[in-house]
């Protein structure tokens, strides 16, 4: 029974790689192709085959030496070749066909870079996340087979419960096959059109799983384990959670660890679905989905802050009881809201702002506002006030960054405005207040309200805010403590404004006052600084004059 070297067959380039994992021992028995050892270049892992069947006598290289094409990893015994009695002599002399079947094989295991084809690829673009929202209708195709795109141009337009928003494309290229029509309801995830994606030639990164295909693909002589590999094809799972056991070593390519490395994810804990259980792509990426769904929906009786469920009981016991489903933008609601409480620290500051003299002003402008077409309300003044209060006192106008222990300091005044509408609570943004004045601001506001309760608003015109107004004058009540709109840091809440008796220090004197309520995030303002804001508000509401200061 002859002795061989095992020796690195061609790399497909790479110089020296790691050894990241030795998959036999002195003992065992292989087959031909089986699996060695796996080593890790910067672009794939790939395991290294058996040259033939027999026994492994000695393997000489540890995990983590470096190797290269032709160094001796190992020895073998040769296996049914080398016991047959009648060609013993030739087991011993190289055969030239032997050598280049084996030679052949290395060949076709090796993880060969996958060339781009004619410079340009298709890809099946998807419909990206829609916060939340599912079965969103198409409104409109903003583009026809054939035409090219540039990235983020508008590919459809949808239109949810809260507003109709446009579908950016993540490539620049050429339209291919349209695969929705108008009236279709999308959610995340569902193929929307292909696309032709033009590039420079070259190697594409190959992830772990191309070295195993490339291998399946060389053993068309064992359909036993090509049948394996097939059943092992790459399933995302539902529940990809797996307790690791002690001393559980990741089975995953560069790319996979790249990627787990960006999103946060604990590779012990993805189960892979790859052959022999290796993770990829796919099983990093359903991993954390499902966290994330866990963590904003709740499982069990906890959510996803760790803060103790509520069990309903049976409703139905105590009387009749109906139930129907939460609608898109009441469910999207529900949960900004629990996130904002739960993460925000959140104080109220009251106070009342004199506003007689502002309100004498504002109603004699009637005639001039029914000549411009524009309605002039309390809002206006509002916004202005706030954006002068914002401009003086700068550490309202900032957002934190707790993971990186960051303040981001804005450098321009964007006030969102809370609209009632019969589909519930929306907030569009008015920007750049502090450059405008109150005819300007009074036209905008308007338009913004109505495109709100038509549904109409773009998602552009529900970002960026600074600050948010939100007014229950119109209805009524005292005060009341808004909650802040994070990433915001706080939030005026304006209520009905009414005649009181005030001391002017000889005799009580009718005056209409209007409360305000400041809540604010505490780790970003404190109290006296709450406290200076909402002075400062009631001394420019007061007398409108000092806006022009």
């Amino acid at each position: 029974m002859s002795e061989q070297e095992i020796k690195v067959p061609d790399l497909g380039g790479a110089d020296e790689v790691e050894v990241i994992e030795i998959i036999v021992s002195a003992g065992d028995s292989v087959e031909e192709e089986d699996p060695i050892l796996t080593v890790e270049s910067d672009k794939a892992s790939v395991e290294l085959p058996a040259p033939a069947a027999g026994k492994i006598t000695k393997i000489t290289v540890k995990v983590g030496d470096k190797v290269k094409e032709g160094d001796v990893i190992g020895m073998m015994e040769g296996g049914a070749g080398g016991s047959d009695d009648d060609g013993s002599d030739k087991s011993d002399e190289p055969d030239p066909k032997a050598e280049s079947k084996t030679e052949a094989k290395s060949e076709d295991s090796k993880p060969a870079p996958k060339k781009k084809s004619g410079g340009s690829r298709t890809e099946v673009v998807k419909v990206p996340s829609l916060d939340g929202f599912d079965d969103v209708p198409v409104i409109e195709i903003n583009v026809a087979e054939g035409d090219t795109v540039g990235e983020d141009d508008p590919l459809v337009t949808v239109e949810s419960d809260k507003a109709t928003m446009e579908i950016p494309s993540p490539y620049a290229g050429k339209i291919g096959k349209i695969l929705v029509k108008e009236g279709d309801k999308l959610s995340e995830g569902v193929d929307l059109l292909e696309m032709t994606i033009e590039e420079d030639g070259g190697d594409e990164e190959e992830t772990s799983d191309s070295g195993e295909s490339a291998k399946a693909d060389s053993q068309g002589s064992k359909p036993e384990a090509k049948a394996d590999k097939q059943e092992a094809a790459p399933q995302p799972q539902g529940s990809t959670y797996e307790p690791p056991a002690p001393g559980t070593k990741v089975h995953a390519g560069p790319a996979v660890r790249k990627l787990a490395r960006e999103l946060g994810a604990d590779l012990t804990r993805v189960k892979g679905s790859g052959p022999k259980s290796r993770i990829l792509k796919d099983d990093v990426h359903a991993y954390v989905k499902s966290q994330l769904q866990q963590a904003q929906q709740g499982t069990g009786v906890a959510t996803g802050s760790g803060i103790p469920g509520v069990k309903l009981p049976d409703f139905s016991q105590f009387g009749e009881v109906e139930r129907e489903g939460m609608s898109r933008m009441m469910a999207a609601t529900a949960t900004n809201m629990q996130r904002s409480w739960l993460n925000v620290p959140h104080v109220t500051q009251f106070d009342d702002a004199d506003i007689t003299e502002m309100e004498d002003f504002r109603k004699a402008q009637k005639v001039a506002g029914e000549k411009r077409g524009v309605k002039m309300t309390p809002l206006p003044f509002l916004l202005k006030a706030c954006a002068a209060a914002l401009a003086e006192l700068p550490q309202f106008n900032v957002s934190l960054d707790m993971e990186r222990k960051e303040v981001v300091r804005k450098k321009y005044i964007h006030i969102g405005i809370a609209v009632d509408t019969p589909h519930g609570l929306m907030v569009p943004v008015i920007r750049n207040v502090d450059q405008k004045g109150l005819w300007e601001l009074a036209a905008e506001s308007a338009e913004l309200a109505q495109k709100a309760r038509d549904k109409q608003l773009k998602p552009a015109e529900m970002q960026g805010a600074c600050f948010t107004i939100t007014s229950l004058g119109g209805i009524g009540g005292t005060a009341f403590t808004p909650i802040v709109n994070t990433p915001e840091v706080a939030i005026l809440g304006v209520s009905k404004a009414s005649m009181k008796p005030v001391w002017d220090g000889k005799a009580f004197q009718p005056r209409l006052m209007l409360p305000l309520s400041l809540s604010y995030d505490h780790r970003a303002v404190n109290g006296a600084d709450a406290a200076r804001f909402t002075n400062l508000l009631a001394q420019l509401l007061g007398d409108i004059r000092t806006l022009l200061l």
